[in-house]
């Protein structure tokens, strides 16, 4: 068994402003120092979603989806790789792929984040905030350009799955043969995913892509997963979050915390920072006979240049 890569999403902005230890992405340099404390806990993964907006309502393009503030994303991405080495990976699989491109070619992140479901997200924590919607169709052709685009830009893609269509759209891109519309016959592209792939099945994340947070929806999903896969957990359902994280180290997977998922130490009990969300998972790993992978040691597992 490979030893455990932990990711720490660290931003709760979009789901747990409530939250009386949140720092908002607008203060990069708290959001960095919160991440710089979780790598130094035993994260070896952070994903950031940078410094951002999102769309008020559905656009025109049918899509209502976040925006990226470039100067602020390259402020934290500074701030945290001058402290220490964690892979960096670049969430945000919210934005449109224009915005996604300019990322690529000027932070250079060594992973970022791609859905291969559709977006379809209704975040309402609190029964008395303001739900908040994320919703965006992702086609085929679509996800042909982006794992092109990867490719050619050097990135591994953490591949997000909230339910087995995801998968199906994997083995998709994987077979290299695609229909085109506008020439009316197939087309041979070959190699856009490279092994081992990364993806990460989300539980409870609410909204209509949503795959239950239950042991028998997490053993459905491994059952199913591409052979060629790593694959990671990432659990928004408070209630069971601890328990899914624990059943996942021990089934052999990895597992992703921080903020963003759940905020909560136990119920009720807010961590008062992302570190110790981290030091939690490693004291849950160590009781479970996991070892804690390094960031190098994870760039070696997941298929990186160390």
């Amino acid at each position: 068994m490979d030893k455990l890569i932990i990711t720490v999403a660290g931003d709760g902005t979009a789901v747990y402003s409530r939250n009386p230890y949140h720092v908002p992405c607008e203060d990069t340099k708290g959001v960095a120092d919160e991440y710089i404390r979780a790598v130094d806990a035993g994260a070896a993964i952070a994903h950031i979603h940078g410094v951002y907006t999102h769309d008020p309502t559905v656009q025109p393009d049918g899509r209502r989806l976040s925006i990226l503030v470039m100067e602020g994303c390259r402020d934290l991405d500074e701030r945290i790789r001058a402290k220490c080495q964690p892979i960096m990976q670049f969430g945000m699989a919210s934005v449109r792929q224009e915005q996604k491109l300019e990322l690529w070619k000027t932070l250079r992140p060594e992973m970022s984040s791609i859905n291969f479901n559709s977006h379809d997200e209704y975040f309402e924590p609190d029964p008395d905030s303001e739900p908040f919607g994320v919703y965006s169709v992702h086609p085929v052709s679509e996800l042909r350009e982006y794992c092109r685009l990867a490719k050619q830009h050097n990135i591994k893609l953490e591949i997000e799955a909230f339910n087995t269509g995801g998968y199906w759209a994997v083995e998709k891109i994987r077979s290299g043969r695609f229909w085109s519309d506008e020439d009316k016959k197939w087309q041979e592209d070959p190699g856009l995913l490279s092994d081992p792939l990364w993806i990460s099945n989300y539980y409870g994340w609410t909204g209509q892509s949503w795959t239950p947070s239950t042991v028998a929806a997490l053993k459905f999903m491994v059952e199913n997963l591409s052979p060629h896969a790593n694959w990671n957990l990432a659990c928004q359902d408070v209630s069971s979050h601890w328990a899914m994280v624990a059943h996942a180290i021990g089934m052999g997977g990895h597992v992703r915390v921080g903020a963003e998922d759940c905020p909560f130490l136990e119920a009720g009990i807010y961590a008062k920072s992302n570190a110790e969300l981290v030091e939690k998972t490693v004291c849950i790993a160590r009781d479970l006979g996991r070892k804690i992978a390094s960031p190098d040691e994870a760039r070696r597992i997941i298929g990186l240049a160390s």
